[in-house]
């Protein structure tokens, strides 16, 4: 028996299958690890499921999800208890802002990497988004070319599951 399904999303270092179509992708970084920390630029060996999708309504056509707003940043301070989660500004601990003036999180699916229940240290904020450039590192997410990431996003099930090998 196969292990992974159709609608899995498969990455290895140099592309991802999904849907029965292949995508050139980027990972981070630092690599895959299979000892995932804070910081460390590398993709998180294993198999990570997608509750959720955010997205720029200024800047990306309306898809199922929620709308990333003017205020919104994701914690990636390791001792905070709001640590690997979604907060809004004002925000007075490490963060990013999902917001961003350049198009990396105009389409962003989340992982459940770390999340909900984060332990600190182990990494935060490991989405599926748009890449810089083709295949350009990542700080430790999985990053597509828009038009692909887009494709992707608009086939995404309950069961879709993320597997960096």
């Amino acid at each position: 028996m196969h292990p992974f399904s159709q609608t899995d999303i498969v990455v290895g270092k140099w592309g991802a299958r999904f849907m029965g179509r292949k995508f050139p992708c980027a990972i981070g970084k630092g690599g895959i690890t299979s000892n995932k920390r804070e910081g460390d630029g590398a993709s998180p060996r294993g198999t990570h499921y997608m509750p959720g999708i955010l997205y720029r309504a200024d800047r990306t056509p309306p898809i199922t999800g929620e709308m990333i707003l003017p205020h919104d940043l994701w914690c990636d301070a390791p001792d905070h208890p709001d640590y690997n989660q979604l907060v809004k500004a004002p925000f007075g601990h490490s963060h990013e802002n999902l917001r961003r003036r350049d198009r990396l999180y105009d389409l962003v699916i989340l992982t459940d990497w770390n999340w909900p229940n984060a332990t600190a240290h182990k990494g935060s904020a490991i989405f599926v988004h748009r890449w810089r450039k083709p295949r350009h590192p990542t700080e430790g997410c999985v990053a597509f070319r828009p038009d692909h990431l887009r494709w992707i996003a608009q086939r995404l099930t309950p069961r879709t599951r993320l597997i960096i090998r």
